[in-house]
C-alpha cells in the first residue's frame, strides 16, 4: 500500500465492495440503488497503534431502499450499537444490529411484522503479511473504515431466503385459496398431471 496512491485504496476497497455486490446479486437482493445509510466513515488508524485501545460504535443504518427477494422489508432505521477493539495489536469490530422486518409471508401473504437481532465480528487490517487475499481479514489501508457499506452487506446477507410469518406457516390451499392457517377446507389438493389424465380416468371406469 502506498499512502501517495489513492488508487491503492481504491482497489482494496473496491474489490471488496465488488464482491459483495455480486454476492447479493446471486441472491436475488436488487441493489440497483446503493442507499445512503447515516453511519460516517470512521478513522480507526490511531486503534492499530494503541494496543488495549477501544472506540465504540452507536449508529443508525437507512436500508430502506434495499429491495430484497420483491420487498423492502427495512422499513425503519437498523440500530447499530458496537466497539472497535486493540487486543494485543489485533483490531476486531464486534456489534449488533436489531432491526424490525416488515414483509408479507411468502407462504401466506400475511402482513408480518418482526423485531430481530443479528451479531457480527470482523478482524481488521491495514495490510496482510503474505500480501495474499484473506477473506478472515477486511483490508482497511488508508485507516478509514467504510461502516454503511459493511453493515449493508452484514444485514442483508442475513436475511433469509423464506420470509416466512411463523415456521410453521401452513400455506394457502392451491385450489381455494384458503389460508390454511385459519381453517381448513375439503378439497383435492393432489394435483394431477394432465396428460395422466385419461390414464386416471381409464382407471377408474
Amino acid at each position: 500500500y502506498d499512502e501517495h496512491d489513492p488508487q491503492s485504496y481504491i482497489l482494496v476497497d473496491g474489490e471488496r465492495r465488488y464482491r459483495a455486490i455480486m454476492h447479493n446479486i446471486e441472491r436475488g437482493i436488487n441493489i440497483d440503488i446503493i442507499p445512503a445509510l447515516l453511519v460516517d466513515d470512521i478513522d480507526i488508524k490511531e486503534l492499530f497503534d494503541a494496543p488495549g485501545t477501544e472506540i465504540p460504535l452507536s449508529a443508525e443504518a437507512d436500508l430502506s431502499e434495499v429491495d430484497i427477494w420483491g420487498q423492502k422489508i427495512f422499513r425503519s432505521p437498523v440500530r447499530i450499537s458496537g466497539v472497535f477493539k486493540n487486543r494485543s495489536g489485533l483490531v476486531t469490530l464486534k456489534y449488533r444490529a436489531t432491526a424490525v422486518l416488515e414483509y408479507n409471508c411468502d407462504r401466506c401473504g400475511k402482513e408480518t411484522s418482526k423485531e430481530t437481532e443479528y451479531e457480527f465480528e470482523h478482524w481488521l487490517a491495514r495490510e496482510l503479511e503474505s500480501g495474499d487475499e484473506n477473506d478472515d481479514y477486511i483490508l482497511v489501508p488508508t485507516g478509514m473504515l467504510d461502516v454503511d457499506e459493511l453493515i449493508m452487506t452484514d444485514v442483508t446477507l442475513e436475511v433469509p431466503f423464506q420470509l416466512l410469518c411463523r415456521e410453521d406457516c401452513k400455506g394457502l390451499c392451491p385450489v381455494c385459496g384458503s389460508d390454511l392457517n385459519v381453517k381448513t377446507c375439503n378439497c383435492n389438493q393432489k394435483q394431477i398431471d394432465p396428460r395422466l389424465e385419461k390414464l386416471k380416468m381409464l382407471l377408474d371406469s
